[in-house]
């Protein structure tokens, strides 16, 4: 137990120096050295680079191969800021959050908070993904925020460290039904992210971008057993280097009666709601995911 102990508070302390170590760095020279080392990825570390081009160009058949891969060199460009603000987001109060950030559709937390049933926020990676989460603290409230911990300490207790900031609480997924019905029930905020893969039995297909996308069935799930309102969100960057929080309009939730046609139904109405903004600025989405990984084919045969 004492040396679980001494190796979790070694474990602490490196992350805290490595935080200090990129936050002595100059942000811009930051965003600079991760703009580069994020274009030698490209260049040189080809796998996550054909994904990329091939996702982009099933999603978008219309375009020239030269608008795909300037598209695709964008979205490492995004992938390289993302990086490289990560270290000031522990920076962010209340009192400077609105240099960097302006807001769209606060209004709709205001009337979903009304309700008294708690919200089920959902967004993608998108943006500045990591920024939008405590940005939704600062300006909003602390969220619960669901994830997947890290394999590795001193990377999990950096990023653990940087997402509590703002007051939020990160919650990892497994077993954590109980806090997440505890949050709602007490009017909190919920923040998921659901465009990502999921094996078969942990989703249904969805269309997205015109082909089937196995996609977490949770938050479907959680809206018709709780009655919470779900609110989309995402973070765009604008062309000045500030971003823009967006808070869509509450989601009509489909209540038929039967769970095995709503809960796909609504979740395709999720996933449209995402392919909108991906479709606005495709260079914001993380294309080098293997999102359409999990195959109906295989879907079929195990049931």
């Amino acid at each position: 137990m004492e040396n679980n102990q001494q190796k979790t508070a070694m474990t602490e302390r490196l992350a805290g120096m490595v935080l200090a170590g990129f936050q002595a760095i100059p942000l811009s020279l930051r965003r600079t050295l991760f703009k580069g080392a994020f274009r030698l990825f490209y260049h040189f570390v080809p796998r996550q680079r054909l994904i990329a081009l091939h996702n982009l160009r099933r999603a978008f058949p219309e375009k020239s191969e030269e608008e795909i891969v300037k598209i695709a060199q964008g979205v490492y460009r995004n992938m390289g800021i993302v990086a490289a603000e990560f270290f000031d987001i522990p920076r962010l109060t209340h009192e400077n959050i609105g240099g960097l950030i302006e807001t769209d559709g606060l209004e709709n937390i205001e009337r979903a908070l009304a309700k008294g049933k708690g919200i089920l926020l959902f967004g993608s990676h998108f943006g500045n993904w990591e920024m939008e989460a405590v940005a939704a603290a600062l300006l909003i409230k602390p969220l619960v925020v669901i994830y997947r911990p890290l394999d590795n300490a001193l990377l999990e207790r950096l990023v653990f460290r940087v997402r509590s900031s703002g007051g939020n609480i990160p919650l990892p997924k497994e077993h954590a039904m109980r806090t997440m019905l505890r949050t709602l029930q007490k009017n909190g905020i919920l923040g998921i992210l659901i465009d990502q893969n999921v094996d078969w039995y942990e989703g249904v297909f969805v269309d997205y971008f015109g082909r089937p996308a196995c996609t977490t069935d949770g938050l479907a799930l959680l809206a018709l057993h709780t009655e919470a309102p779900v609110l989309p969100a995402y973070m765009v960057r604008l062309p000045d280097g500030r971003y823009r929080l967006v808070v869509g309009e509450e989601i009509e939730i489909i209540r038929t009666g039967d769970r095995n046609a709503d809960v796909p139904a609504n979740t395709q109405r999720f996933t449209k709601v995402i392919e909108k903004a991906v479709r606005r600025y495709p260079d914001q989405w993380l294309w080098v995911h293997q999102r359409w990984k999990t195959q109906l084919c295989q879907n079929q045969r195990k049931e």
